[in-house]
């Protein structure tokens, strides 16, 4: 059995590596590193920034929203959403000081909409306020990000030059303490293998993926989708995003930049596990049988090379140890990506082990009626007697 067990890990790594879009190859989709190019005409730009309880960041983040190199008109929405910490306020305050409260408007978040995310609802006010309805893109961002200066114009740039519906990129994550060294670049690697970003901008491929944070939509794309509100209940609203819109013949790109950043820090494993527990089970569609086999799946892919390394039968632990150095080569560019030390590549499975465990934690969560925890709202859809 230890036989068996060993040989399905390294195929599946040897799958993974060789058959998987190459998702672990960062270079590809680097875009700091992207030829840069002028346009002829700039397009008009909303921003569009849904905001909830973040007076740690807001500021930051708006003042980095005006001060972007955008030859074209550029115009800032934050929506408050019910914020308790004085966010609206910290918001209206920075673009003052910044020079730029003529282009930044602070609008009072709607009350929540029954079959609405709150988040999902902001956005919707930004893209229906005024400032929004003749403009060429909108651009979500979140309101924990300080951008770099040219971050919107290397997007613009993209969806022009290659005629895009929708342009992402993942912003740099802090990885300054332990848990984070540990878990965050697992979060980018994980994300990376579910949706390779060569799959996303294939559009002969049903694959769609999107990071929330940035992204660039176009107004045409999002009014042939039928608006947000045909993803208005989505949890995972980035990549259903991305989805509806490849669906209707829209071309996607998602790639990575280490200009901007998050500001978002971790200050506890706890923290990072509610992270990965908010969205883990909607992911798996709130399914005991994905669940299931989700968790035996990272067990065989991630846990069981590291037992079987230290096997005393030959053939097992030289299986085990092949499957463990697959994991750690493709996992190594993420970690130059966060600019650590290459022994991080070998941390993989212990990273694999937290994240099965807040798979779990999510799934528990949501048949406790508290699934898909944000800011204080449970926004996964209540389950039934009948699930």
């Amino acid at each position: 059995m230890a036989l068996i067990l060993a040989l399905i890990s390294s195929l599946i790594w040897v799958v993974l590596t060789f058959l998987r879009g190459a998702f672990w190859q960062l270079l590809a989709f680097d875009d700091d590193i992207s030829k840069q190019e002028s346009l002829a005409r700039w397009p008009q730009v909303v921003t569009i920034v849904p905001a909830r309880n973040e007076a740690e960041t807001i500021a930051r983040t708006v003042v980095s929203l005006v001060k972007q190199d955008y030859p074209g008109e550029l115009r800032v929405v934050v929506v408050d959403d019910h914020s308790e910490d004085g966010t609206g306020v910290l918001a209206r305050e920075a673009a003052e000081k910044a020079g730029a409260s003529e282009r930044v408007l602070i609008l009072r978040g709607a009350a929540l909409e029954r079959g609405w995310t709150g988040k999902l609802l902001a956005m919707q006010q930004g893209v229906e306020s005024g400032v929004a309805r003749e403009t060429d893109y909108f651009w979500f961002t979140d309101a924990d990000i300080e951008h770099a200066p040219d971050t919107l114009r290397r997007v613009v740039q993209r969806a022009e030059r290659d005629k895009l519906d929708l342009v992402s990129l993942m912003v740099l994550s802090q990885v300054n303490s332990l848990q984070e060294r540990l878990m965050i670049p697992p979060f980018l690697y994980f994300f990376l293998k579910l949706y390779p970003p060569s799959w996303i901008a294939n559009r002969k491929r049903k694959t769609a993926g999107a990071a929330g944070g940035c992204i660039l939509l176009k107004r045409g794309a999002l009014e042939r989708i039928g608006g947000l509100a045909a993803i208005r209940g989505e949890v995972i609203d980035d990549c259903t995003l991305a989805l509806a819109v490849k669906r209707t013949g829209g071309g996607l790109w998602m790639g990575l930049t280490r200009k901007s950043v998050s500001l978002r820090m971790y200050r506890s494993f706890t923290e990072i596990q509610d992270l990965i527990a908010r969205t883990a089970f909607t992911q798996l569609g709130y399914s005991s049988l994905l669940l299931a086999g989700t968790l035996l799946g990272m067990a065989v892919t991630y846990l069981l090379p590291v037992v079987f390394t230290f096997s005393a039968q030959p053939v097992v632990w030289r299986l085990g140890l092949a499957a463990w150095a697959l994991m750690a080569i493709t996992y190594s560019p993420t970690v130059r990506f966060y600019k650590l030390s290459p022994l991080w590549a070998a941390t993989l499975p212990l990273a694999a082990a937290f994240y099965t465990y807040a798979t779990w934690l999510s799934a528990v969560r949501y048949w406790l009626g508290h699934g898909a925890q944000w800011k204080g709202r449970s926004q996964a859809p209540v389950k039934s007697s009948a699930d």
